[in-house]
């Protein structure tokens, strides 16, 4: 930056840049099954989110020993400026309903403190907060090791996984888990992650007609800090 305000950590790594919004915790709660028999959740957020690009939905499903928490079909509900809420599905009947915590993100900021520190950019968007949480991106893995394929009808469905012990603080970004992967299928290949508590393991499954062994998707995790 040529002017204008900079705060650096001890490690010397910019944490506050007057040019530059940080990303912005907009909302919070909790998501439970709310249709589809108790496997789908539709959550709303607080407010409408006012991005452009869709916000950064991140959940973290409640951890229940011995139980697997599939997360599935995930998408951000809305439209560009005007994001209203998500959807999760859970894996299957043999996998935990959608439950558990979730915050959602955006590269902005709105006003929220009576006193602190409030910034404004070149054009005056307003973006940063004192009294806004911000997200913090803790690790992703795109390591996943190859398991297993299992094969039904046209469709085969590969499963990667690396170890995870699955902290209370960290939540999963949905919105990379929300697209079809490129396949030579029409349908692309669709996309599923599971939490094996017990395991202590992370899955990625992939499935389509076409389904390449390939994968390198990172999941990406993050952390709210107030």
């Amino acid at each position: 930056m040529g002017y204008g305000l900079q705060f650096t950590n001890n490690s010397n790594t910019v944490i506050l840049d007057s040019e530059f919004a940080r990303l912005t915790v907009l909302g919070s709660g909790r998501y439970s099954p709310t249709q589809e028999s108790g496997l789908g959740s539709v959550t709303s957020f607080p407010q409408v989110i006012t991005s452009i690009e869709p916000p950064l939905v991140f959940v973290r499903p409640d951890t229940v020993s011995g139980g697997v928490a599939g997360l599935c079909l995930m998408k951000v509900l809305g439209s560009p400026g005007a994001w209203t809420g998500f959807y999760v599905r859970a894996y299957d009947v043999n996998t935990l309903q959608p439950n558990g915590r979730w915050f959602a993100a955006a590269f902005m900021s709105r006003p929220a403190a009576s006193f602190g520190l409030r910034m404004w950019d070149a054009s005056g968007s307003l973006i940063f907060d004192s009294g806004n949480p911000v997200a913090v991106f803790t690790r992703s893995f795109q390591n996943w090791d190859y398991v297993k394929s299992v094969v039904s009808g046209a469709n085969s469905t590969h499963y990667y996984v690396v170890d995870f012990n699955f902290p209370e603080n960290e939540y999963v970004m949905i919105n990379n888990f929300g697209m079809n992967m490129v396949s030579s299928a029409n349908s692309g290949r669709i996309l599923y992650m599971l939490w094996s508590f017990n395991e202590g393991k992370l899955y990625a499954l992939t499935d389509s007609s076409a389904n390449p062994r390939p994968f390198y998707l990172p999941a990406i995790f993050s952390k709210m800090t107030i």
